[in-house]
């Protein structure tokens, strides 16, 4: 057990899912997994495992941020011998072409958080999915005929009050959305010599408007779903 997991080391399988939302953690777990059992509550950040299509996998929420995301991926790393982390979360839609519920395979992630470059001895550090995982997840996709964009994000720290220049230079630089957690998944990913990967569903466009619901949110992003589990049990 770790401060902020209470599983049991073999309570977790080597892939996981990691939505922000515990609540689509449960959903995940409800829906598509065969099995599952609730291995996991501190914080109620809540983790399940179980079956999905005979392949053994955990689902567990990250919550919200840089800092979250950066403790759970660890651990799971680091204590329970994760292998392959998906990140399934919502963004918020930057690029004029991007409409509301679009599905985002992240291919680079840039960030304003410091903690890459504290990690990268001061540098920016390019911070990117798993090729393979990033190749697998494209297979898929056209397998299963589900729409997908690819290209770079940002990862946030604010959610409230940007500062005044992002929005332009996010534009200028071709970003679609904004997120609060996939740069860091990756280095950490990284670090740890494991693999990891961003899908994301636009719950919310900064400067067309619109957004969905909580409930939409946590309900109603099957599609993605769907991608990163079928992605995961591929070798």
């Amino acid at each position: 057990m770790t401060p902020h997991i209470n599983a049991a080391k073999d309570d977790i399988a080597e892939i996981v899912l990691m939505p922000g939302d515990p609540l689509r953690a449960k959903y995940i777990a409800g829906t598509y997994l065969t099995d599952a059992k609730q291995v996991s509550d501190v914080r109620n950040m809540l983790a399940f495992t179980g079956y999905y299509k005979g392949v053994r996998l955990s689902v567990m929420g990250h919550g919200m941020g840089v800092p979250s995301v950066s403790i759970y991926a660890h651990e799971l790393i680091h204590n329970y011998g994760a292998k392959k982390l998906i990140r399934v979360g919502s963004c918020g839609g930057v690029a004029e072409d991007i409409n509301l519920r679009d599905i985002i395979v992240v291919n680079a992630a840039s960030t304003g958080s410091g903690t890459n470059r504290a990690r990268f001895a001061g540098y920016d550090y390019a911070a990117v999915p798993d090729f393979e995982m990033l190749k697998t997840c494209w297979q898929t996709a056209e397998q299963l005929e589900t729409p997908v964009r690819y290209g770079g994000i940002f990862t946030n720290d604010f959610f409230y009050g940007d500062p005044d220049n992002l929005l332009p230079a996010l534009l200028k630089m071709n970003i679609l959305a904004l997120d609060m957690e996939s740069a860091a998944l990756f280095a950490i990913a990284a670090e740890g010599r494991v693999q990891a990967l961003s899908i994301l569903t636009v719950s919310d466009h900064v400067i067309k408007g619109g957004e969905m619901s909580t409930l939409e949110r946590q309900t109603s992003f099957n599609q993605m779903m769907e991608l990163a589990l079928e992605t995961a049990i591929k070798e």
